[in-house]
């Protein structure tokens, strides 16, 4: 692998772990719980005796609103969030953008929202036409080999991850899942391997790295790349060498593949334009979202094999092999 190639991204990730040493404060406040307010006596003693089969209804409708989320909020969950939690691996956060969890460690926000302004004016402008022309004019079947293609590439990633985390097991299916794939699947266009029911799985660096230990990183979006964490910037050198489409000496067919990997990715996320354009902050959901299913991703890896989940679908975040760059070092 030519050094040319991953020397910016290794200059970018020294210069975001250096900033990541400095104090930041904390912005999200200690929150604090006030107990209500006891009855005045008189009022308990003038309150009328409450019978019993209306105490029990009352227990049993609270019950059910508890464990019922839809009873709580009124409304069954939209088409746009159930697409949102099969891609994210989780509920949709509220068009706020606030999700009810942990708050985002997010220090750098004024120059992310700046790059993330960015990102979403090169987004309307270029993706998300390229990703509704695609989806128009490409039948679904085509589509759907297409995104079959791009992830069965994914898998040299996936299996060296694996290996670095001590999950030799996962590895070994992921190995031959890719082997049916490009077999019996015709170079990945085709996923037999689901039939046979051995799992799918996607990891990279960054997910290694967390199960390595380092768990809480600063969030940061890039442009292009989109949203990231310190410790995900490193991940993005540690995943280049192990791309397929890297390989590729010729600049047109590589940077023909990564564009067309870019569209299919972009494609797979029109569901949730919708949410994304009615919220109140865009950026704000976007994060939440996305350090939500990081997060989820890495706890994930830290479970036994037969308590791991299923993985969240690898659209996002955009994989290093999928940006298309030149080869510089020729």
């Amino acid at each position: 692998m030519n050094v040319i190639r991953t020397l910016p991204l290794l200059v970018l990730a020294l210069v975001l772990s250096a900033c990541a040493g400095k104090p930041a404060r904390d912005s999200a406040p200690v929150s604090v719980e006030v107990a209500p307010a006891a009855a005045p006596a008189a009022d308990v003693a003038n309150t009328d005796a409450v019978p019993a089969e209306t105490v029990v209804d009352t227990a049993t409708e609270a019950t059910q609103a508890s464990t019922d989320p839809a009873a709580t909020t009124g409304t069954a969950p939209t088409n746009a969030e159930d697409d949102f939690a099969a891609l994210y691996g989780g509920p949709a956060p509220t068009a706020e953008g606030s999700e009810g969890g942990s708050a985002a460690y997010d220090p750098w926000e004024p120059f992310n929202r700046k790059v993330h302004s960015f990102n979403n004016v090169v987004d309307r402008a270029v993706a998300r036409p390229l990703a509704t022309a695609y989806t128009r004019v490409v039948p679904r079947f085509a589509r759907t080999g297409v995104t079959n293609f791009f992830s069965n590439l994914r898998a040299p990633v996936t299996i060296t991850n694996q290996l670095l985390q001590g999950r030799p097991d996962d590895a070994w299916d992921s190995l031959g899942r890719f082997l049916m794939n490009s077999t019996l699947g015709l170079g990945g266009l085709f996923d037999p391997a689901s039939k046979a029911m051995v799992p799918r799985r996607s990891e990279d660096f960054g997910q290694t790295l967390g199960a390595w230990g380092w768990r809480g990183s600063r969030y940061v979006e890039l442009p292009f790349f989109g949203p990231r964490t310190v410790r995900d910037v490193f991940g993005l050198a540690g995943d280049i060498p192990l791309s397929p489409i890297r390989t590729i000496e010729e600049d047109k067919v590589r940077i023909g593949l990564q564009g067309l990997q870019l569209v299919d990715m972009r494609s797979q996320l029109m569901a949730l334009d919708d949410i994304r354009d009615n919220a109140v902050d865009e950026y704000a959901l976007t994060r939440d979202a996305w350090l939500q299913r990081r997060n989820y991703q890495i706890e994930n890896d830290l479970r036994g094999k037969h308590a791991r989940g299923k993985d969240a679908d690898d659209t996002a975040p955009i994989p290093v092999d999928a940006m298309p760059m030149p080869d510089w070092g020729n």
